[in-house]
């Protein structure tokens, strides 16, 4: 009878609730960690497809329609002949400063040709998959190399719409991966350099910082208590009311260092136990391992660049810093080995370049959410300080 009822109320929901539900479910997912990870990476390739479509097909159509600008100019030989012309109309150089002059203008406009030339690049082989998904990698990360860019209005366009889009996007996976990396490395760092793995060792770290904890507390207790007593005996021939007050401030510092000694400093196994068991999100990174594991990473793609691309290691180095700070300057950029030429070619050199940045970048984040909460504890631990020491001197 129960199933019944129970069958007949989930009959009795209307689709369009049920449609809201999966939604909600599918959003959900979409962004949780996973769900991220497969947008980011979905969004690129879509976008690589895309890009690469708009620009072979704007491409071909502009060739058939205006087939003369895509001949193949010899600048150089255009140069030679308007000089060769120029001389031959001045063979007696009687006006030597004009015959300068206009040999001067043709050697700027094959100049300009050159390097107008050498910018636009090539029109097409651009446009494999390999260089269509780098593109837009540098466009939602905002590392922008600029030596891929779209030539026509759909292209660019579509640019626009695509950062709109893919930069929150982007944005969104570096605040939570970088999240679920920083919890994951706190961790190990728990586990591996604070010896949490190892019980034997957590233990005597933890009874000597108990026991330094101790002497502190009672060199704390000695120092309130001979200030109290001084202040006592200094005010004891004073009136009435000046001793009831040092008296009551007596009693008031002796409390207070008591309940520093009243800490309970127990060195039994089981309080030990449950601290080394503790949650970590107590524990801080020192900024200077956060800075190794930057350097490391930056060191490591050095390593793999220099392989692929034929980079010294310096030039590695440099390329890895430009690219994961997203700041792009494009002098260095994957070029003949992980971009091929190829439409449908993909390299696995490639893949690890575009895993490379995308995991260095939420590297990077993780770092730098380590490194402020370090400072943010250290600022605390210096005000609380401060505040120890007015505290000690209005006493």
């Amino acid at each position: 009878m129960s199933s019944r009822r129970s069958s007949f109320r989930r009959r009795e929901k209307p689709a369009f609730e049920r449609f809201k539900d999966h939604c909600r479910h599918f959003t959900a997912f979409m962004f949780s960690n996973v769900g991220i990870i497969l947008l980011v990476t979905f969004y690129i390739i879509g976008g690589a497809f895309i890009f690469q479509g708009i620009e072979i097909f704007e491409y071909e159509k502009l060739k058939s329609a205006k087939p003369h600008r895509f001949i193949a100019r010899n600048f150089s030989g255009e140069c030679l002949t308007r000089i060769w012309e120029i001389t031959a109309e001045n063979i007696s150089f009687f006006d030597h400063h004009a015959y300068r002059r206009r040999v001067n203008d043709v050697l700027l406009d094959y100049q300009r040709a050159i390097v107008k030339k050498q910018l636009r690049g090539p029109d097409v082989e651009q446009w494999s998959f390999s260089g269509a998904f780098l593109y837009s990698l540098t466009v939602i990360t905002t590392i922008g190399y600029g030596n891929i860019t779209p030539q026509s209005e759909w292209g660019k366009l579509v640019t626009i719409l695509y950062a709109i889009i893919g930069m929150p996007l982007f944005l969104l996976y570096l605040s939570n991966i970088g999240d679920v990396l920083a919890k994951s490395f706190k961790w190990i760092y728990s586990k591996v350099c604070l010896c949490r793995i190892c019980p034997g060792v957590a233990k005597r770290r933890i009874i000597r910082e108990r026991r330094k904890m101790r002497q502190l507390a009672r060199a704390l207790q000695m120092h309130d208590m001979e200030n109290a007593r001084g202040s006592s005996s200094y005010t004891s021939t004073s009136s009435t009311t000046t001793s009831n007050s040092s008296s009551s401030d007596y009693t008031r510092s002796s409390r207070q260092s008591s309940s520093l000694v009243d800490i309970p400093y127990s060195d039994s196994d089981s309080d030990i136990e449950r601290e080394i068991r503790g949650s970590t999100d107590e524990i801080t990174v020192p900024v200077t391992v956060c800075i190794f594991v930057m350097v490391g990473y930056i060191l490591w793609g050095a390593l793999l660049f220099g392989r692929w691309e034929d980079w010294n290691y310096l030039d590695g180095s440099y390329f890895c810093l430009i690219s994961l700070s997203s700041i792009g300057f494009g002098d260095l950029v994957p070029g003949d080995r992980v971009i091929t030429a190829d439409k449908d070619k993909v390299e696995v050199s490639f893949i690890l370049c575009a895993i490379y940045l995308l995991l260095g970048m939420a590297v990077i984040a993780m770092c730098f959410n380590l490194m402020q909460e370090q400072v943010v504890h250290n600022i605390r631990a210096i005000k609380r300080g401060f505040k120890a020491c007015f505290r000690c001197r209005s006493s």
